[in-house]
């Protein structure tokens, strides 16, 4: 654990002691998927030559789904790449609606080194970029303004050929977030920035200002995933991962609604896979029944042709260069070793060795035993309450309390409001007590 810094460390901790997957420090957790690297990197390396990629992640719940796509999302930073994680919501961010999805898309958008949103870095980048492409050229020099302003402009004219033919409103918003830029237009270059991230409402007058019309469609919204993919290349990005979580709540939504959002679907694959969109990583997540299930992507034949993939009974064989990929879910071992590993980094980060002295791997063992055997057996949905029970209600009063001891003083509880819905329907009634 000597890598991983002290903030690292306990924002993890702070995470798994509310019951959350944690944001960064992932590969410090990570158990079991060790099988996924190479093909892995292999899709990464393909998408920063000028790749596409789609994957579909499989899982029930508990399975680590979320897990999985954040720790691919660190690894993909630390090749360079802008990810984005973007939750499917039938109210807020309907498929069907792609403007709604890009919006949230550039609000989550974030890199190594920024946090989201990280859109007006990312263009500022972009415009130093120019800059210094020009300045290498050597035809100009710094401390003419006047001549490296129209280099910049003339050069930036011919990054923009592409996008201009297929989306000349978003090549005219940079145009214009670029001069408002250079000419203290604060309040301008914000109000092109917004409008470059599909945000509605930017003020009239700045999108008179700079040239562009209206608010972004849901057919704009796809050119304008190409025209972000041209500026993060242009500005030194290996690509962009872009996570489409909770895609299985379509499933719940109107059937009309479902409908759309599932040819939308069709659609990005479709448009991944013919090379629309260079530089992009695009992966979904759901669970079994929607993949396989009539209210799922079955309930659209060329969208589940798209996605078929055979998958025997042992998981050691499946291929994890396929379409589709299974996270085959947590054993009583798996949960036991993620344990250790917390403990440890618990024991690192308040620098207190009575907590791995005193929570072993055999106590560990129980705990685990005992809170699947609660949640009915179920060993795959028990991953979350296990960590957060480890965290919040054993480490935390080992390292606090000098005379506790968690065989003497702790017995399990699992409180109704504490748990998820699915999580609820696994104890039986006898188990906790649930308002009626």
């Amino acid at each position: 654990m000597g890598n991983v810094s002290a903030r690292r460390r306990h924002d993890i901790i702070e995470a798994l002691r509310r019951g959350a997957v944690p944001v960064n420090g992932l590969d410090v957790l990570a158990v079991g998927l060790d099988r996924f690297t190479e093909a892995l990197d292999a899709d990464l390396d393909r998408v920063a030559s000028g790749g596409s990629v789609f994957k579909a992640v499989r899982g029930e719940y508990g399975a680590g789904k979320t897990f999985f796509t954040r720790w691919l999302a660190e690894r993909a930073k630390r090749r360079g790449f802008a990810v984005a994680e973007v939750q499917i919501s039938e109210t807020e961010t309907p498929l069907h609606r792609m403007e709604t999805v890009y919006r949230r898309l550039v609000e989550q958008l974030s890199t190594e080194q920024f946090p989201p949103s990280a859109l007006r870095p990312i263009l500022d980048g972009w415009i130093f970029a120019l800059e210094e492409d020009v300045l290498a050229d050597g035809t100009v020099s710094e401390n003419d303004a006047e001549a490296l302003d129209a280099a910049v402009g003339k050069l930036l004219e011919q990054r923009l050929a592409d996008i201009s033919r297929s989306t000349p409103g978003f090549a005219a918003a940079l145009r214009g977030y670029r001069a408002a830029g250079a000419a203290g237009d604060h309040a301008g270059a914000d109000g092109l920035a917004a409008w470059l991230g599909g945000q509605p409402h930017v003020a009239a007058g700045v999108r008179r200002e700079a040239g562009v019309k209206g608010d972004l469609d849901h057919f704009g919204a796809l050119s304008f995933v190409q025209g972000l993919l041209t500026v993060l290349r242009d500005s030194g990005h290996d690509g962009l991962l872009v996570v489409l979580d909770e895609v299985e709540t379509l499933q719940r939504v109107r059937s009309d609604a479902r409908d759309k959002a599932l040819n939308a679907l069709r659609q990005l694959v479709d448009d991944v896979h013919g090379g629309r969109f260079p530089g992009l990583y695009l992966v979904i997540t759901g669970t079994p029944a929607f993949y396989d299930g009539q209210q799922g992507v079955q309930r659209l034949a060329p969208l589940a042709q798209r996605l078929a993939t055979d998958f025997g009974p042992d998981p050691r064989w499946d291929n994890p260069r396929a379409t589709q990929i299974r996270l085959p879910g947590f054993t009583i071992e798996a949960l036991v070793e993620l344990g250790g590993k917390v403990t440890d980094l618990y024991t690192a980060a308040y620098d207190c060795p009575r907590v791995s002295e005193t929570v072993d791997a055999a106590y560990i063992e129980d705990l685990a035993r005992a809170v699947t055997g609660r949640l009915g057996g179920n060993v795959g949905i028990a991953p979350r309450v296990f960590l957060k029970k480890l965290v919040s209600d054993v480490l935390d009063r080992v390292e606090q309390f000098p005379e506790w001891d968690p065989r003497k003083h702790y017995a399990l509880t699992l409180r109704g409001d504490e748990l998820t819905e699915v999580e609820r329907n696994a104890v039986s009634a006898d188990d906790i007590d649930l308002p009626l």
